[in-house]
């Protein structure tokens, strides 16, 4: 899995890629500061070095009323503080978007959009921006579960009470339901990653060899409806979840009990996690 840096530095070349602003930079926060970690397209280095707190500048004040906050003047605006006043106008940008990257309803890490030149700034470019935003949160908000997940199975016995194991599918169960309205193909090769790592630690049963069940290989969408399946989810309720349409659903099961060769859905869960597809 990528480090949080990597992630950060992912996320800023595409906010430069999808808004087309000549300079990009950003970061997370650790210890209440944002340090900025990546940088594209500047002409100098003023940036380097960058960080900021909460509440001061721009980015501050995005992160702290959690919104995106723009100027196109920056070195005149007398909205912000001007803390880093050094490092924005040594690098000679005049317009400057800030967007806040919320997780838990508090704030993360802030990224940035610039240009040299007065640049307007409207929804047309707010909204890819902030979609690049909410992409960063998705994957931290799913790490934060998995760590959490992690350290609990670390320290505790490794046998699950039944409140436990039914926690860890619902989790995994939501998980799927956030991977498959991803339509970013990396984004969601790193879901199924952390899903595996779920998988791995609700595996105290792992398939015997002499299983009556051969392998198995569900689609992914078979998967996302088994898993709300699993849950006791109506049709109905796991199209609403997953963004389909209920005889699309329906399919889906069909398919799925078909592969496992069981004749009602509770025998396809079943059969799923003994094979080792579901928690």
């Amino acid at each position: 899995m990528e480090s949080d840096s990597d992630l950060v530095a992912h996320a800023v070349r595409e906010l430069a890629r999808r808004t087309r602003f000549p300079v990009a930079f950003g970061g997370l926060i650790e210890e209440g500061v944002v340090t900025v970690t990546s940088i594209v397209g500047n002409r100098t280095h003023s940036l380097d070095g960058l960080r900021v707190r909460p509440e001061r500048g721009l980015g501050g004040r995005a992160m702290t009323e959690l919104r995106p906050r723009m100027t196109s003047d920056y070195g005149a605006s007398q909205q912000i503080t001007h803390d880093y006043d050094g490092f924005v106008l040594g690098e000679g940008l005049r317009t400057l978007l800030a967007i806040p990257i919320i997780v838990g309803g508090r704030s993360r890490g802030v990224l940035y959009a610039g240009a040299w030149q007065n640049a307007p700034v409207g929804g047309v470019t707010t909204a890819p921006a902030m979609t690049v935003a909410e992409a960063v949160a998705s994957e931290l908000r799913i790490r934060d579960e998995v760590d959490h997940r992690l350290r609990t199975a670390a320290t505790t016995t490794p046998d699950f009470t039944p409140s436990h194991r039914e926690e860890l599918r619902e989790s995994f169960a939501e998980l799927r339901s956030i991977s498959a309205r991803v339509t970013d193909a990396e984004l969601r090769e790193r879901l199924t990653r952390l899903e595996q790592r779920l998988l791995a630690v609700a595996g105290d049963e792992p398939p015997r060899a002499t299983s009556p069940i051969p392998t198995v290989h569900l689609s992914r969408r078979e998967t996302d409806v088994l898993a709300c399946a699993a849950l006791g989810a109506t049709n109905a309720e796991i199209a609403s979840q997953l963004g389909l349409r209920e005889g699309t659903v329906k399919a889906y099961l069909g398919t799925a009990m078909s592969k496992l060769d069981a004749s009602t859905r509770h025998a396809a869960v079943a059969r799923a996690r003994r094979a080792g597809l579901l928690p």
